[in-house]
C-alpha cells in the first residue's frame, strides 16, 4: 500500500516519509523514533546528538558556495497524533501507518496520517541525505512530544543551536508564513464519588459517534460538534424526563483533538424504555440538524446492555452534569488586532467517568497569557464547585509576531516572486515550537510553512500531492536566498 507513495515526487522527500511512517511514534513514546532518526544522522556521519529529553539535532555543514551565508535551523517534531475510527482495527504502538494516495491526496486506512508534521520531519532528512541541492549550514532539530505537551521544546537547552534564522516545517496552508501562535496550558478536574445500588432495571449503551473532529486549535473555529459536550447534553436531558441512573461515561482521546465519539452506560426503569428511545431518537434529529454542515456523519446509537451493579448517586449525578453542562468550549475570544484569528478557546476534550472516579481534561489555548489563566481559572471555578481536584499543567508561551523581521520579508517577496501573489502573512490558534525555543534563543528570527494538510489530529487527515511540491520548491529557493554573514 505505502509503495505507491514512494513514486511521488520529491521522491527522496516521500521515500523519507514513508521510512518515518513505518515507525511507531506516539506522544510520549518516542523512543523507537529517536533511535530513527539518531541511526539516520549517523549513518549520513554527520554531527548527531541526542539530549537528555530526546529531542535529535543533527548538524550538516554548508554546500560548496554556500559557506558564507548565515546558519539555519530546520525544525519539526517527531511526535505524531495518534487517533482511530472505532471500527478501525490498528495498534498504534506495533503498526505502521497504512497509507494510500486517493487522487491528489495521501491519506490513511483510518487512522491519522502523520503528515502533522511528518512531512516536515522527511523534509529535513531530504537536505540532510542530498549532495545536490544548494544550502547553507544546517542544524537539524526533531523535537518530541510536541502534540501532548511541547515538552521537547520546552526541555530544550541554550547554547546547543548556532543558528540565526529558523525555518519550523509545521504549517498546514500552502499559502501562509505563519509568524505567531497561541500557548496553551491542560486543565484537569479529578476526583471520586460514591456510587450506589442501581434501582432501574433495564440498561442501555448510548454512543455519540460520526463526528468530524479535528485539530483543537486550528478547527475551533469551525463550530464542529465536541461529543463530550453533546453526550453531556443528552444526559442531562434524559436526567431531567426519565430520572435515568448513570453507570460510565467515556468520551474523547487526546486534549488536542475536537472529541469526535462518546459512549455512556445508562439504566432506567421498565416503565421509561420507549420513552428513552424515542427521546433519543428526537435528540439525534435536533443535533443532526443543529449540525448538518459540521457533522455530517453525525449519529447517536442506542442499545441494550448488561445491567450494572451500581451507578452515580443521585446527588453527585446532578452535579456533574451541571459541571461539564457550565464548562465553556469552543471560542471564548476573537482577536481585537488580528482579523478571523481565535485569541482565546478551551476544548472539552475528555471525560471518563467510572467505578467511583472521574476526570476532565481539557486544552486552553490563547495567544494572550493573562487571557488564558483567565480561562484556566472560569474552567477551574466550575468543577470547584462539584469538589473536584483542579490541575494546571504543561503550560507553555505563545509566540508574538515579529512582521518586520528581515526573514518574513525575504520569504514574502519570494513567495509573491514565485507565485504572483501575496502569501498570507499571520498568526494561528495552533500551538508551535517557535514561542518556546525563542525563549532560550530571543534573537533568532522564526518563521513557520508548510503544505496542505487537511484534518490534522482526525483519521481524515490527508496531505495534497501538488502543494508539497509547490512547498518543496518554494523551501529550496528560500535556502538559496538565506543572506550573507554578517
Amino acid at each position: 500500500m505505502n509503495e505507491a507513495i514512494r513514486k511521488l515526487e520529491p521522491t527522496a522527500m516521500w521515500n523519507n516519509f514513508a521510512d518515518l511512517n513505518a515507525v511507531p511514534r506516539p506522544s510520549k513514546k518516542e523512543e523507537r523514533v529517536i533511535a530513527f532518526a539518531k541511526a539516520f544522522g549517523e549513518k549520513l556521519g554527520l554531527s548527531t546528538i541526542v539530549d537528555e529529553v530526546g529531542n535529535v539535532i543533527i548538524k550538516k555543514p554548508a554546500t560548496k558556495g554556500m559557506e558564507d551565508r548565515v546558519t539555519i535551523v530546520l525544525q519539526s517534531h517527531l511526535d505524531m497524533v495518534h487517533q482511530k475510527n472505532a471500527a478501525t482495527n490498528f495498534d498504534f504502538n506495533t503498526q505502521g501507518i497504512e497509507m494510500f494516495v486517493e487522487g491528489d491526496w495521501v491519506k490513511a486506512n483510518g487512522t491519522t496520517l502523520g503528515a502533522d508534521n511528518g512531512i516536515g520531519v522527511a523534509s529535513i532528512m531530504a537536505l540532510l541525505e542530498s549532495t545536490t541541492i544548494p544550502h547553507p549550514a544546517i542544524e537539524a532539530l526533531f523535537t518530541i512530544d510536541e502534540e501532548t505537551g511541547m515538552t521537547g521544546a520546552l526541555a530544550l537547552k541554550g547554547g546547543l543551536l548556532n543558528a540565526e534564522i529558523m525555518l519550523n516545517l509545521d504549517t498546514e496552508d500552502d499559502d501562509e508564513l505563519t509568524i505567531g501562535c497561541a500557548g496553551g496550558i491542560d486543565v484537569t478536574a479529578k476526583g471520586k464519588y460514591a456510587t450506589e445500588a442501581a434501582k432501574n432495571s433495564s440498561a442501555f449503551r448510548i454512543t455519540i459517534k460520526g463526528l468530524t473532529g479535528g485539530h483543537s486549535g486550528m478547527d475551533i473555529h469551525r463550530g464542529r460538534g465536541n461529543a463530550n459536550k453533546l453526550m453531556n447534553r443528552l444526559l442531562l436531558n434524559l436526567s431531567n424526563d426519565l430520572d435515568i441512573e448513570i453507570s460510565s461515561v467515556d468520551g474523547g482521546s487526546l486534549r488536542n483533538a475536537i472529541p469526535r465519539e462518546s459512549v455512556s452506560v445508562i439504566a432506567v426503569s421498565e416503565n421509561n424504555k420507549e420513552a428513552l428511545k424515542k427521546q433519543i431518537q428526537n435528540f439525534e434529529s435536533t443535533i443532526k440538524e443543529e449540525h448538518n454542515t459540521t457533522d455530517p456523519k453525525l449519529v447517536v446509537t442506542i442499545e441494550d446492555t448488561e445491567i450494572q451493579s451500581h451507578v452515580l448517586n443521585k446527588d453527585f449525578q446532578f452535579k456533574l452534569l451541571r459541571s461539564i453542562y457550565a464548562c465553556p468550549y469552543g471560542i471564548y475570544r476573537m482577536s481585537p488586532d488580528i482579523a478571523g484569528l481565535v485569541q482565546t478557546s478551551n476544548n472539552v476534550a475528555r471525560v471518563i467517568v467510572k467505578d467511583g472516579d472521574y476526570q476532565i481534561q481539557c486544552l486552553t489555548r490563547s495567544s494572550v497569557d493573562s487571557e488564558k489563566i483567565d480561562l484556566q481559572h472560569a474552567i477551574s471555578s466550575v468543577f470547584e464547585l462539584l469538589g473536584a481536584e483542579i490541575s494546571a499543567a504543561g503550560s507553555y508561551p505563545g509566540w508574538t509576531p515579529k512582521p518586520s523581521s528581515p526573514i518574513v520579508k525575504l520569504m514574502s517577496d519570494l513567495y509573491k516572486e514565485r507565485y504572483n501573489t501575496e502569501a498570507k502573512v499571520s498568526a494561528c490558534h495552533a500551538g508551535l515550537e517557535c514561542g518556546i525555543l525563542g525563549t532560550n534563543y530571543p534573537d533568532m528570527q522564526m518563521i513557520s510553512f508548510g503544505p496542505n494538510i487537511r484534518g490534522a489530529h482526525s483519521p481524515d487527515e490527508c496531505v495534497q500531492i501538488s502543494s508539497v511540491q509547490k512547498y518543496w520548491g518554494f523551501l529550496l529557493e528560500t535556502l538559496k536566498r538565506i543572506p550573507l554573514k554578517n
